[in-house]
């Protein structure tokens, strides 16, 4: 394994009977830097993190994590671990003191050492004022908070978030956010799952598209949005069931990729300009109105649509 590789992945698989949750993935993290997974709920993000973290057994396939094997060497690989899963694992009638304590236990840490780890951790994730606060009386950005919070207790390495900012106000999220940039300056290794394209766009060195198991495009974000830098991006509604219009706007000429989110429909054309009319004119033709148009710079939904036809949240 090349040294300046922290996570290597390699021909990961993971099947569920007749299911395939993880079809033959592969990508490298570097020590030092944040790595994104970005991909829509049922991507199979969170079982490729299961995996990493050593709670699922691959079907075939392998990882290196600081060069130690998932499938030969789990409890090495745990060592270097700091895991904050999806779900929220608290005791909520312990305090936030309390919970990190005993997961400091856990690690192995006591004593003096163990009282000022979590006098530590409470300072990096800003609640050191709420330490004595009960877990189920928390919001749950500050539940998400001290979640992350027992993942650095030991100091770990690498440090994996799966969709930690998910439920939250926009207040904890920021904090999150920043929390990881500021512990990835600090030289710590970050691989960071989410199907929030902002904030993978916002944090990441390099990021892995995922869709249905697969990893389908990798890069830096220039890089992935150079695959549609070709094309423009369309943000429109119109006064009738949008499903009905796109059926008629994937014929026009110049429409290269169409998905409907939340009622937006969302185009990827080769010249806005010669379209756009077009689109006017197939509406009319079924008895439609557009009632809005927006002009995107291509982003990252404008990769995932490209690639998939669906918009990251469908």
């Amino acid at each position: 394994m090349n040294p300046s590789f922290a996570i290597y992945v390699q021909d990961l698989h993971k099947d569920f009977g007749d299911t395939y949750a993880v079809q033959g993935v592969d990508f490298q993290v570097r020590s030092g830097e944040i790595f994104s997974l970005l991909g829509p709920n049922g991507a199979g993000k969170s079982t490729t993190i299961s995996m990493l973290s050593c709670l699922l057994r691959p079907t075939r396939g392998d990882a290196l994590i600081m060069g130690k094997s998932i499938t030969r060497e789990p409890q090495q690989v745990k060592e270097s671990l700091g895991v904050v899963p999806q779900d929220i694992a608290l005791y909520p009638d312990l305090s936030a003191r309390e919970n990190l304590m005993f997961w400091g236990k856990m690690y192995g840490l006591r004593g003096a050492a163990l009282k000022a780890r979590v006098d530590e951790v409470l300072e990096i994730v800003g609640l050191t004022n709420n330490a004595k606060g009960r877990i189920e009386r928390f919001s749950g950005g500050m539940k998400r908070r001290i979640n992350i919070g027992a993942a650095l207790l030991h100091r770990p390495e690498v440090l994996i978030l799966d969709e930690p900012t998910v439920g939250i106000d926009p207040q904890s999220r920021r904090s999150i956010l920043d929390n990881v940039k500021e512990l990835n300056r600090q030289g710590m290794t970050v691989l960071y799952t989410s199907h929030y394209m902002e904030e993978v766009a916002e944090l990441s060195d390099h990021i892995a598209i995922m869709d249905r198991g697969k990893i389908i495009a990798a890069g830096t974000h220039d890089e992935l949005v150079k695959i549609v830098g070709e094309f423009d991006r369309l943000d429109l509604t119109t006064n009738q069931p949008a499903e009905q219009v796109v059926d008629c706007w994937r014929t026009v000429p110049g429409v290269q990729s169409i998905s409907v989110n939340d009622g937006v429909i969302s185009a990827l054309v080769e010249d806005s300009n010669v379209v756009l009319p077009d689109l006017f004119e197939a509406a009319a033709g079924i008895g439609a109105r557009i009632t809005s148009v927006d002009i995107q710079e291509p982003n990252l939904e404008s990769v995932f649509i490209h690639l998939t036809g669906r918009a990251l949240r469908d």
